[in-house]
Formats: C-alpha cells, sequence, structure tokens
C-alpha cells in the first residue's frame, strides 16, 4: 500500500493541483462555500498522505526530515481549519519533489546518452568465413567483427584488415574523425564514419573502455561531495531545531498559526537539492567532454589545487621518443647493436620501443637470466656475453668505468633535452644513445591556462636525467623540474609539498606513477596510460587529450563556485522568510512555500547551466 502510494506522489500532486483550482473557482465565481471548504480538505488529506509516509519512513531509522516538518504544518493547519493554507503547501511540496527528480533525472542525461550510444549487436564472423549479425552478448575475446559505414563498434579491438574514418567523440571528446587502419585500437560505442574493417575483439562488455565509462560516471554522480556530506549532517539536527523553535513560538505567544508557519518557512529545500545537482551537472558535462570525474568529492578539491606535478613522458612529451644520436666505441658496431635489441625487445618501456624500431632490422638472439636494476635499467646475457643496458647509476653499480670524453658528450646530450642509455659488454662500455621525445602539441598554451586559472606551480618530475627535464622546464615555462627520480622519489615529493598545506594534483600514465595519483588529493591519468594509472587515479582524461585539462580545471572551478551560490540562495531565502514573518504582516504558510519552491527552481536552473559550460 505504502509503495503505491509513493509510486503513484506525481499523480496524486496532479490531482490535488484539480482539487485546488476546483475550490478556488466555486469560491470566486459561483461563491459555493461547501464545494470550496470540501476541495480544500480532501485535497490537504490526499496530498499530506505520502508526505506523511515519507516522514513515517524517515523516523523509523530516527531521521527527522523535511517531510516531518510540512506534515505537522498541514495537520496544524487543518485543526485551525486554514484549509487554503494545507491544500496549496501540500500541492507546492510534492511539486518541488517532482521538480527535483525530473532536474536529477535531466541532469544524468549524460549516462542515458551513453547508454543509448552502447551497440546492441555486431557482425560475427561464423565457421564458414561469413559475417551474420548477432547479439553483443554473443561476441567474445578473439572473435572478428565485421564494422561497416554508419555503424557503431561493438567492442574495444584492433583493425585487422581495411581502413577508414572513426568518429571517437562519445570517448575522448574529440570531434574530428581519426584515420584507422591496420593494427590500430578501436573501441567500442564509436561511430565508423567512413569506410570498412574488420577488427578483432580484446574487450568485450563491461570489460570495455566504453562500459567502465559508463560505470565510472554512474559511480561518480551516486557519490556524495564533503559538502552534501555536510548538509545531510546539517539537516539531522536544523529539522529538530525547527521544530523546537516551532513549539517555543506556540507556548510564548499561544499563536497556532504563527508557530505552522514558522515550521513551513524553515523548509531547507532548496538547500537539499542545490549541491546535488551542481555536481550531477559537471560530472555530466565532463563525461561529454572526455572527461571523467571519479566522485563529486574529486571537484572541490580539484577546484582549490594551486599545485601540479606531472610526469614527463607520455604526459607533457607525446610517449613516443626517438633515437636521436648513436656513440658507438666498441670493435663490432652491428655485433653490439644485434646484443642491445636483443635485450630491449623483453621491454615495453618507451625508451626500449624506441631503441626497438630504430634497430629493426637486426637480429634477435636468445637471452637468458634477465635480470631488472630498479631505477638504473637491465643486465640480461646474450650469447655468452653480459649486457648492461641503462643509465650512468647502473653502470657505476657494475663498476664500468665512463672516460671524461664519454661523460662529456654524455653531458652534451642530456643539455639538448636526450634522454641517454647506455650499452656495456661484458663489463665494457660500448655505446652512448640518446633519445628524445617531443613534447606535446599546444601543452605550452594549455599550461598558461592552467596559471590563468589560479594554478600556482607547475612542477615536472621524471626519472630522466636532470638535463633533459631542465629543456622540459625551459621549453615548457614550469616552474620547477626534477630528474633522476624513482617512484618513491616522486611520491616523498609530492607529501613534502602537501605536508607544507599545498593541495597538489599528480598527472601521469605509467605503472610507475600509480603510488602518486593514489597519494595526491587528486590524481589525473591519461585515458591512454597502463590500467593500473587508470584505476588509481581520481579523474581520467580520455584518449590522453592533454587540452582537456584546463577543461576540466575550469568545470570543477565552475562547479564548485556552482554549490556554493546553490547554498548561499537556499540559506538567504530561509533567512528572509523567517525575518519577514517577524517583521511584516504579509508573509503566510502558502506565501512561504511558493517561495521555497521558486528559490529550488532558482538553483536548478543555476545548476542547469554547467550543462553547456566551456572553457574560453
Amino acid at each position: 500500500m505504502q509503495h503505491n502510494i509513493l509510486k503513484y506522489k506525481n499523480k496524486i500532486m496532479s490531482i490535488t493541483g484539480l482539487l485546488i483550482a476546483l475550490g478556488l473557482i466555486s469560491h470566486f465565481i459561483f461563491a459555493n462555500t461547501t464545494i470550496f471548504n470540501s476541495a480544500f480538505i480532501i485535497a490537504s488529506i490526499l496530498g499530506a498522505t505520502p508526505i506523511s509516509l515519507q516522514a513515517y519512513q524517515a523516523m523509523k531509522v530516527k531521521v527527522v526530515s523535511i517531510d516531518v516538518l510540512v506534515t505537522i504544518a498541514v495537520i496544524g493547519a487543518l485543526f485551525i481549519q486554514n484549509y487554503e493554507e494545507s491544500a496549496i503547501v501540500t500541492f507546492l511540496f510534492l511539486f518541488g519533489s517532482y521538480l527535483e527528480q525530473r532536474t536529477l533525472n535531466q541532469t544524468r542525461s549524460a549516462i542515458k546518452e551513453l547508454t543509448e550510444m552502447a551497440p546492441e549487436t555486431a557482425f560475427k564472423q561464423l565457421t564458414g568465413g561469413q559475417f551474420a549479425e548477432v547479439d553483443i552478448d554473443e561476441v567474445e575475446e578473439g572473435d572478428i567483427l565485421l564494422v561497416k559505414t554508419g555503424a557503431k563498434i561493438p567492442v574495444d579491438g584492433r583493425v585487422t584488415t581495411g581502413k577508414g574514418y572513426v568518429n571517437e567523440a562519445n570517448i575522448t571528446g574529440e570531434s574530428l574523425p581519426l584515420k584507422k587502419e591496420k593494427d590500430d585500437e578501436v573501441f567500442a560505442g564509436t561511430i565508423m564514419d567512413n569506410g570498412t574493417i574488420q577488427i578483432v575483439a580484446d574487450r568485450v562488455g563491461e570489460d570495455s573502455t566504453f562500459g567502465k565509462i559508463i560505470e565510472l560516471v554512474e559511480e561518480a554522480q551516486d557519490s556524495k561531495s564533503e559538502a552534501e556530506r555536510f548538509i545531510d549532517q546539517f539537516s539531522r539536527w536544523y529539522t529538530p531545531a525547527v521544530l523546537t523553535i516551532g513549539l517555543l513560538v506556540w507556548v510564548l505567544t499561544k499563536d497556532t498559526e504563527l508557530a505552522i508557519t514558522v515550521l513551513v518557512l524553515g523548509c531547507p529545500g532548496a538547500l537539499v537539492i542545490g549541491v546535488p545537482v551542481s555536481n550531477v551537472a559537471g560530472i555530466g558535462n565532463g563525461a561529454k567532454n572526455g572527461i571523467l570525474f571519479k566522485g563529486s568529492e574529486v571537484i572541490s578539491h580539484f577546484a582549490n589545487a594551486d599545485t601540479v606535478l606531472f610526469d614527463k613522458t607520455g604526459t607533457l612529451t607525446e610517449g613516443k621518443p626517438e633515437v636521436s644520436d648513436i656513440i658507438h666505441y666498441g670493435n663490432n658496431q652491428e655485433e653490439d647493436l644485434s646484443l642491445l635489441l636483443s635485450v630491449e625487445s623483453e621491454s615495453d618501456h618507451p625508451l626500449a620501443v624506441a631503441i626497438v624500431n630504430k634497430l629493426a632490422q637486426y637480429k634477435v638472439r636468445p637471452i637468458e637470466n634477465t635480470q631488472v636494476v630498479k631505477g638504473g635499467g637491465v643486465i640480461a646475457h646474450v650469447d655468452g656475453h653480459v649486457v648492461s643496458v641503462g643509465n650512468k647509476t647502473l653502470m657505476k653499480q657494475e663498476s664500468i668505468p665512463l672516460s671524461d670524453d664519454v661523460l662529456k658528450k654524455l653531458n652534451k646530450l642530456e643539455r639538448t633535452g636526450n634522454s641517454i642509455v647506455l650499452t656495456a659488454v661484458d663489463h665494457k662500455l660500448v655505446m652512448l644513445m640518446g633519445i628524445r621525445d617531443k613534447v606535446r602539441p599546444g601543452v605550452k598554451q594549455d599550461l598558461q591556462k592552467l596559471k590563468s586559472l589560479g594554478i600556482k606551480n607547475l612542477i615536472v618530475l621524471s626519472g630522466d636525467n636532470q638535463g633533459t627535464v631542465n629543456s622540459v622546464k625551459k621549453e615548457l615555462g614550469l616552474t620547477e623540474a626534477h630528474g633522476d627520480m624513482l617512484p618513491e622519489d616522486k611520491q616523498a615529493f609530492l607529501k613534502r609539498r602537501q605536508d607544507s598545506g599545498e593541495i597538489v594534483v599528480f598527472i601521469g600514465d605509467g605503472v610507475n606513477d600509480s603510488p602518486s595519483l593514489a597519494t595526491a588529493e587528486v590524481g589525473i591519468a591519461m585515458g591512454n596510460g597502463t590500467d593500473v594509472a587508470i584505476e588509481s587515479s581520481d579523474i581520467v582524461l580520455m584518449n590522453s587529450n592533454f587540452n582537456r585539462l584546463p577543461h576540466a580545471l575550469g568545470l570543477a572551478k565552475r562547479t564548485y563556485a556552482n554549490m556554493r551560490q546553490n547554498i548561499l540562495i537556499a540559506v538567504g531565502v530561509v533567512i528572509i522568510l523567517l525575518v519577514s514573518l517577524i517583521f511584516s504582516e504579509w508573509m503566510s504558510m502558502s506565501i512561504g512555500m511558493l517561495v521555497h519552491e521558486a528559490s529550488i527552481l532558482v538553483v536548478i536552473l543555476n545548476a542547469m547551466r554547467l550543462r553547456g559550460y566551456q572553457l574560453r
């Protein structure tokens, strides 16, 4: 019974409104007091039913909610035979509740739009080689799928044959279609603008990037910020306080109508709705623009941040370094390059990938007894040789001498922004290699935008040599640059900044960044970074789109400001109503409730502005 009443609450509101209209018509047009009173009494009782049920449910869990205030006010108004006031109060309260729910549903449109974009079918290759349309639930990892022009890509995968242009706007926020050909990665939910491709399924369903985005946005919009938790706690003592004040007013004045009016005017409806609707609207805007906030708590932290720490490779730079210099000191360059290629072929580090790409024409030999030296490099046995590949620290640890000439050339390469890879064979240096990674296009302008948004400190932390990070600092106009840092060094540096009172943001993309991402008040992962980095972060920039970072910060600041505006509006309305009740004669229950609902509409409209926010 209770469930059905609450289920049809909106219909009850509509009937209540019609009864109020009937009562007003009978009074002002036909001067019929009987119909007037009957219509308003029925409207009051009908409208108060779902409100009183909600009050009862709240009281069962020892929460004195706003519904309790309204229920007592309506009963009191009926008791003093003020039927018009009681009916209008119930209708306006139900209408406000309807407005709140409708608005929250609209601001959650990001999830709805994403869900509607989710592919439902796919063209799967069958045993005979032909393709047939199947339900998306029938697709498994390793299946070959056909995607034609205008179709949605059904899973995360890699292109095996064909080529075309894919619109990834709903994943990355980037409106320009991207060319896809053999071995390129594609994402579920993106649209094949032009062309035909076949793909092999790597991740399906909830495991796909698209599935994870929906899950993250849902979790974020259901989370509560510090301000929302404060308001929840505030409501627990505020409502009993208003009841106490109403009781004191009645005891002191014996004026029941005045006491009931105090209860109505004290309802903080706009305060309850104002903060959640701001956060949900802000998170929805981010999802549309390739920015995933993992909760409303993150927004307030990010909005107040004053220091941003950056990893270098893959964050400020493209993460696709290329070999710029090779200086050989051994007797057989081809043999040494082959040994180096064999060792680096075992690694997926960006510097190793650069070396493998450069030396692809050489022979890869079998490797034995590989030893990874943390913060130094790799030592391996290849064809009877001991091959050491890494930095100066590794060479020192292995007692491999570096001549003055080597150190001179090494320092020169570092000063020009190169990362250094040294190779020793059988404890003798045979090669010095310089590898350079290009700075992402537009990063300098994006960093200037961060400064204009109030970020005081822009600091790069990297495992690269100090010369390389100094070069990046100079090129991008950063505040500080720190090189030769291990993962624990980055985390320790971050903690020192936090201990000095700074609110710190860390941005990275690698496994070694995960401790810092988890430690920072706000950890931001580049979207094509490792799964570990994405899981341990608070914000994800999809497709590693760095130029979304200023938009994310601007959106967080605007959302935080919007939330504070809504709190100010809500509290201000309650104060004005109570002051008006004391110092004026025109204030009444129905007028007070009308002003309350108007304030709810104002905070809702204020929050809705966030849906269209764009950084200028």
